[in-house]
Order: structure tokens, then sequence, then C-alpha cells
């Protein structure tokens, strides 16, 4: 029987033994590509998003156990993502720890239960927009970036922009 002992994934124990540093790392990795696939399946349902954007160290490939997963959500409606929404619900992604603005961007951070941290950044189109292309924006693009969901290629077209 798995146990959390309180420190996230590199607590689980098994009937008292440490699983091997490989078994945390595959496990933290499958998580992280479930919130992933979540969040991407989410958003194309959605008639207000237009686009979802990983970044960061997953976009990068360079992904430790202890990173969180950022993603960037393009909505046309933006002042629809607010607390006790019914998206909160429908993500799933565990208790939120943070509700922070950056800008045009509303930081969600979000903790699940075994720890992983996913923060969710909800922002218009406008953060997309390439001419000219905003300095915060470009940061987050140029330190790496994948789009999830791009149907109109307005994500593609930053990033290719941004170089």
């Amino acid at each position: 029987m798995l146990e959390e002992s309180g420190s996230g994934m590199d607590g689980l124990e098994l009937e008292g033994v440490r699983p091997a540093a490989g078994q945390v790392v595959q496990a933290r990795e499958a998580e992280r590509l479930a919130v992933i696939d979540r969040v991407t399946r989410w958003g194309a349902n959605r008639s207000d998003v237009v686009g979802v954007l990983l970044v960061g160290s997953c976009a990068r490939g360079t992904a430790r156990p202890e990173s969180d997963v950022d993603l960037v959500v393009l909505t046309t409606d933006p002042s629809g993502y607010g607390e006790g929404g019914a998206w909160l619900r429908e993500l799933s992604l565990g208790e939120v720890v943070r509700v922070r603005e950056w800008g045009p961007v509303t930081e969600w951070r979000h903790a699940t239960a075994s720890g992983l941290e996913v923060e969710l950044g909800i922002t218009s189109t406008n953060w997309a927009c390439t001419d000219p292309v905003d300095a915060g924006t470009r940061a987050v693009v140029v330190d790496g970036a994948r789009p999830l969901y791009d149907p109109a290629g307005l994500l593609g077209a930053l990033i290719g922009v941004c170089g």
C-alpha cells in the first residue's frame, strides 16, 4: 500500500521502503503528462479558449521531479475565470494555493494531492500580440514554449517572432 509521508512524490513509501529514484521520477513525469493532457483537452473543448501554451522547464524538456507545470491559457473572456468558477472544478488540479496578477496574466497556482504544482496563467489573446511583442511575453516564450492547442496558429506565430 502506498503512503504519502507529506513531502510530495519524494515521500512515497511502499510498506516503509522508499521507491528507487527512477520510480519517483517516472511517477512525477506521468503525473505532469496527465495534467498537461487534461488542461489541453479542457481548453480544446471550450469555445472561449483560443490557445494553450506549455512554458518553462516542461516545454524545454528539462523538468526535474520538483519542477512545476506552467501553462498559459489564451481566452476571449479572461473575466470569466474567477474564484469559485466551474472551470476550477472541471480542471480538478487540486487546491488553489495562490492567485496573483502579472500584468495582463492572472496566475492560478494549484497543488495536487501529491504536491505537484500547476501554474495556469489566464490571459486574453492580446498577450500573444506580435506587433509588437510585449517584453514580458517575449521573456516567457524565449525561456521555453510549446503550443499544445493552437487552432488559429496564434501561438506558433508568437514563437516564430520571438525566435
